[in-house]
């Protein structure tokens, strides 16, 4: 069975000397020495100015929200992972969707303007695919509203822009450390901040808003992570430039083996580095779409249909018109990637995909 990602695990020897440090230490919680060794090492790694370890994306998310005080109406995007919406919702704020650039996939700044009003507080865009947004036209909205700004960067791991690690842009990043990422501590994420203040608010709400064992500063929850998940961090961190390198290399042979069928990728935004964690293909139409999906499946091959549908159908929102994403979400499938993908396996994809939707013409 291909399926469309696959976790990378490393020799679980390296694993296990980590488990005896844990066993040594006996300190399993509560940022231990494993947890800031890993935000130590991915600082440095990324270079980024400041980084919080969580227990996922979803609360990295949240807690952004919350440490940027935002309230009534977020202007997002109706093209991501559901977390995206549910965590709007679930801080009892109101998502406002803005369409995408169809593209780049990502929220069409053109259009954010036109929806800011009264009540408006931020905008939550996602880099959709590890794509960067176009950053410069969201801090320009931003700068004349007077809005927040948080990117949901969980597709994002050592994705570039402007030489800079994506992780730096917006008032706060989130991103998702979940064992289907290119770099993964089997459940997990992080927040970024260049706002020394805003990271320290996260900080505390990160523990409940402990400040010592007998004081506490501001509202928290347990956005925590353990030892155990650092430790497989670490691990994977020690592979993580072979790790990039081959998804380069997977990407660039589908390239190759698919060049001139009828399908497209999402355009990269000018001065984005991609770290190719995902290969989007885009067909004619959702005919071809999931005929090639049911292709593909009786060979035991399983392509995902992300993101859709689109969350602006959520049953939970207040439903509004976004044509180019609910397009998208019909004629977009991901291909199967991950670490120990064969060329042999990325060649039967491409036949099958060249019987169905045959070359551009």
């Amino acid at each position: 069975m291909t399926s469309v990602t696959r976790p990378f695990l490393p020799p679980r020897s390296e694993y296990e000397r980590f488990l005896d440090t844990i066993w040594k230490t006996n300190w399993l919680t509560n940022n231990g020495p494993l947890v800031r060794e890993l935000e130590s090492k991915l600082k440095a790694y990324l270079n980024v100015p400041g980084i919080l370890f969580t227990g996922n994306g979803t609360i990295a998310l949240q807690m952004a929200i919350k440490a940027l005080g935002l309230r009534g109406k977020i202007l997002t995007t109706p093209f991501s992972y559901v977390a995206t919406t549910s965590s709007i919702v679930w801080e009892n704020c109101q998502p406002v969707y803005i369409d995408i650039d169809e593209k780049t996939l990502n929220i069409n700044p053109d259009l954010i303007e036109r929806k800011v009003s009264e009540g408006v507080s931020g905008i939550l865009a996602t880099h959709c695919f590890g794509n960067a947004c176009d950053i410069e036209g969201i801090a320009g909205i931003a700068r004349r509203h007077n809005l927040k700004v948080i990117y949901d960067a969980a597709h994002c791991f050592n994705t570039r822009y402007r030489k800079r690690s994506i992780f730096e842009f917006g008032d706060v990043s989130a991103t998702s450390f979940h064992a289907t990422k290119i770099f993964h501590t089997i459940e997990g994420g992080a927040v970024f901040s260049k706002d020394e203040e805003v990271l320290q608010r996260m900080a505390y709400m990160r523990n409940f808003g402990h400040d010592g064992p007998e004081r506490f500063n501001g509202l928290g929850i347990n956005g925590k992570n353990s030892e155990f998940h650092a430790a497989m961090g670490l691990c994977v961190l020690l592979h993580i430039d072979a790790i990039l390198e081959r998804r380069k290399a997977q990407c660039i042979y589908y390239d190759k083996v698919l060049n001139g069928l009828d399908i497209r990728k999402p355009a990269v935004q000018d001065g984005c580095e991609i770290n190719y964690s995902y290969y989007p293909v885009i067909f004619r139409s959702e005919q071809h779409a999931l005929a090639a999906k049911d292709a593909l499946e009786k060979y035991s091959v399983f392509p995902r249909r992300y993101f859709y549908p689109p969350l602006s159908s959520l049953e939970y929102v207040r439903g509004e018109l976004t044509p180019v994403a609910d397009d998208i979400a019909r004629r977009i499938l991901c291909l199967p990637l991950f670490h120990e993908m064969r060329n042999d396996e990325q060649d039967l994809i491409a036949r099958v995909l060249s019987d169905v939707c045959g070359p551009n013409v």
